[in-house]
């Protein structure tokens, strides 16, 4: 059976950090792209960070880059985002998904995803 599963989420001060993991059952990370996506209250949801299945290519959000880091960990069958110098802004749940299909040069269509996680929440807040 095929399953997304988030965590690392909670409540963090800005300026802070935080890890998010993204385990994967039936089937192994590497084999499919990996994106984060996220939803904050009241706003459509974004995609974030990919990191692309073979090669391991990565891209970010210009909101993210410089601040957030995904990668591939194929033993634990886990796809991580590092997040630091965390923003108010930045508060939402965070969703991984998985596609086979080529993410390049558009990786935030969500219709050509294949499996997504349930969520984790992310709050940003003193």
């Amino acid at each position: 059976q095929v399953q997304l599963v988030e965590s690392g989420g909670g409540l963090v001060q800005p300026g802070g950090s935080l890890v998010l993991s993204c385990a994967a059952s039936g089937f192994t990370v590497d084999s499919y792209a990996i994106s984060w996506f996220r939803q904050a209250p009241g706003k459509e949801r974004e995609g974030v960070s990919c990191i692309r299945r073979g090669d391991g290519g990565t891209m970010y959000a210009g909101s993210v880059k410089g601040r957030f880091n995904i990668s591939r960990d194929n033993a634990k069958n886990t796809v991580n985002l590092h997040m630091i110098s965390l923003k108010p802004e930045d508060t939402a749940v965070y969703y991984c998904a998985a596609r086979r299909s080529d993410p390049w040069p558009a990786p935030w269509e969500e219709d050509e995803y294949d499996y997504w996680g349930q969520g984790t929440q992310v709050t940003v807040s003193s």
